[in-house]
């Protein structure tokens, strides 16, 4: 996980409050620039208009991207120094200029809305603040049983080779036609952490569309639906 992401990733930026701290607007989005460390650094940082936060640290001395910064080995003294003047500056923009929210993609809120706008379901977060942060359930109403889970994960347990980024993923119960597009599909796996034969693993970073998505809950939903289990087999049985 990157610095910017441990700090921004439960965040949203808002232009109103961008635009107060001395954000400037910019072909690209906004951009706000501060030195750091008696100015020895130059920090720059960019928001795109769809919320995606791009960061670089120069060191003056010799014009190019302090590349220690992000080395996890490099933790002397000064470099240590230098990484948190930043963070503190970053985390001073995170307060001033964004909201708190639940998810880390902003595709994972709007399929909470719309799951809520056609099942009346909100997520519970039963590990909070615990090995899967902010993890959330979708449950029915009758029976409690889960038919969707979205957590935040490291691209690589799905992918391979897929980098140490973190993204939102929604687990769904799933027909064995969407578990074999699992293994071919773009933006679709075998569930983590959950039965391969029975789940799959969407991508919340916009592999797949908002309505795609919503086809594959409304499966999951009526494959976790004992009620409607139950009918399936009444009529099987006739």
């Amino acid at each position: 996980m990157t610095i910017e992401e441990k700090i921004f990733g439960y965040k949203r930026f808002d232009a109103g409050a961008m635009l107060e701290y001395g954000f400037a607007v910019t072909d690209k989005g906004y951009e706000y620039s501060a030195d750091i460390m008696n100015g020895d650094f130059h920090v720059l940082l960019t928001v795109s208009h769809d919320g995606r936060l791009t960061a670089g640290v120069e060191d003056m001395m010799n014009g190019e991207e302090y590349a220690a910064l992000r080395m996890e080995d490099f933790c002397g003294a000064y470099v240590s120094s230098v990484r948190a003047a930043y963070e503190e500056l970053l985390c001073k923009i995170a307060d001033s200029c964004c909201r708190d929210v639940p998810f880390a993609c902003s595709q994972s809120e709007r399929i909470a809305g719309l799951i809520f706008e056609k099942y009346a379901v909100c997520p519970d977060f039963p590990w909070d603040g615990g090995a899967y942060k902010s993890g959330a359930v979708f449950r029915h109403k009758d029976s409690g049983k889960w038919f969707a889970l979205i957590m935040n994960v490291r691209r690589s347990v799905l992918i391979k080779n897929g980098g140490s980024d973190t993204v939102d993923i929604i687990n769904l119960k799933a027909d064995p036609a969407d578990r074999e597009a699992a293994s071919v599909s773009e933006g679709i796996y075998p569930a983590y952490h959950m039965n391969h034969k029975q789940w799959i693993s969407a991508l919340l970073d916009g592999s797949l569309t908002d309505d795609e998505l919503m086809t594959l809950v409304e499966r999951s939903f009526i494959l976790t639906d004992r009620g409607a289990a139950k009918k399936r087999r009444s009529v099987d049985n006739r």
